[in-house]
């Protein structure tokens, strides 16, 4: 009886662990690995003006209007079914080792509607070259106060 018990708390954690674990992928699926700092994204505007990266707001309209970052498209926000399709249609094209950078801004990280679902649909579209623009507080914090560059309007 006394391994009975001790193999059912055994269980009991192992449980209690797996659905902790899963809450924390749900809270926070985007890889460390899968970040890119705003001095990097800074770094490479070149290439993203070239178009060898594709830089993606999926954010609030907005948002986009009161400042996005230079040759950066705009999708809509991912969290929403119509932003999720316009993100999904913008790249539906694009070879799946395309460079994407994606990027909200609205809100604190753990608070982001957006980047999540944006995250997870290119990840299920196969592309295997995209990254997130890591933004911890909101763009005007992690972008625009650090001086670097951004256009206003469409």
């Amino acid at each position: 009886m006394n391994l009975l018990h001790r193999f059912g708390s055994v269980l009991i954690l192992a449980m209690l662990a797996s659905v902790v674990v899963r809450a924390a992928d749900v809270a926070r699926p985007v890889l460390p690995s899968d970040l890119v700092t705003a001095s990097q994204l800074n770094s490479e505007l070149v290439a993203v003006k070239s178009g060898k990266i594709v830089l993606i707001q999926v954010g609030f309209h907005v948002m986009y209007q009161m400042g996005h970052i230079p040759n950066s498209q705009y999708a809509g926000p991912a969290a929403r079914a119509d932003g999720l399709a316009a993100l999904k249609k913008l790249v539906a094209k694009l070879p799946r080792n395309q460079k994407i950078v994606i990027y909200c801004g609205c809100c604190p990280w753990d608070d982001c509607p957006n980047i999540r679902p944006a995250y997870q649909a290119l990840k299920e579209m196969g592309f295997k070259n995209f990254k997130v623009l890591d933004i911890p507080v909101r763009l005007g914090d992690d972008w625009t106060a650090k001086g670097y560059p951004v256009v206003k309007g469409d």
